[in-house]
């Protein structure tokens, strides 16, 4: 740490002040304006993977594809009936979307819910932009949650083309993973605004909860052909075979896409005006 002598310049013993030579000043660096949204999205991308509920979720995943797959292989090496990779995929990604939106939720609904003195600090103490705070949190949610669904999907796609019959389009199987990003795109984008808009981190997983499972339901009761989860996940298994039209990915991914930027729209205008 450095000394307050070597801070501030003082006279040298038998030497006149005036003949001591100042310090040079250290000019300031260029404004950058978005390097406060950097380091909030960064700070959250590390705070994500650090907590238990993130790994909580990974390892539920790695669980169930891992046993999925060996119950798949034992069939097959049994029975001698074939295991279609589409199948498998479409059963496990149904399960594994159903199970991480009640995790996710609780990862995006404590993002701004769970850290008020952080939030206070951040936002009053250093003069961050609620704005930028907000985007830091959404992005930061969302780059490691849907980073991270990529790469397990990623794995399991191989997986199932090594291990089990092989009928997966690879156009198919990129195309399945999107749809499900999409929809984890949602619940983070709902949780965010969620976690801005009520104080209490308990009680934002519980409204999020009760959103997504209950607009879930209102939705399936919807007419056939109209973009649901239930809807987009019945489609898995036409989608993993490349049987699909790009207008069924370009529904699900531009509803997801319209709630998640008018959810986070939401979110930022109630957080920008609310007390701390």
């Amino acid at each position: 740490m450095a000394s307050p002598a070597s801070i501030v310049k003082l006279p040298s013993r038998g030497v006149p002040a005036a003949q001591v030579e100042e310090p040079p000043s250290q000019g300031g660096g260029s404004y950058q304006p978005f390097l406060p949204y950097w380091a909030v999205l960064e700070n959250d991308f590390f705070q994500v993977l650090y907590s238990w509920v993130f790994r909580l979720w990974v390892l539920v995943m790695v669980a169930a594809g891992t046993g999925f797959l060996l119950y798949r292989v034992g069939v097959y090496k049994v029975t001698g009936v074939v295991q279609h990779a589409s199948h498998f995929l479409a059963d496990l990604t149904q399960w594994t979307v159903l199970v991480s939106v009640a995790l996710v939720a609780v990862l995006a609904a404590s993002s701004i819910a769970g850290e008020r003195g952080s939030l206070a600090d951040s936002v009053l103490s250093r003069g961050i932009s609620r704005f930028q705070y907000y985007l830091g949190k959404w992005h930061g949610r969302l780059l490691s949650v849907l980073a991270t669904h990529l790469a397990l999907g990623l794995v399991g796609l191989t997986a199932a083309k090594m291990f089990l019959h092989e009928d997966i389009h690879l156009v198919g199987g990129l195309a399945a993973l999107g749809i499900s990003a999409a929809m984890l795109a949602v619940v983070v984008s709902l949780g965010v605004m969620v976690s801005a808009m009520i104080v209490n981190s308990f009680a934002a997983i519980a409204v999020l909860w009760v959103l997504l499972y209950g607009g879930g339901m209102l939705l399936s009761s919807l007419p056939v052909g109209t973009p649901s989860p239930d809807w987009a996940l019945q489609q898995l298994p036409y989608v993993l075979k490349g049987q699909f039209h790009l207008e069924v990915l370009h529904r699900v991914v531009g509803w997801s896409l319209g709630i998640s930027i008018g959810s986070a729209f939401i979110g930022m205008t109630y957080f920008s005006r609310r007390d701390m």
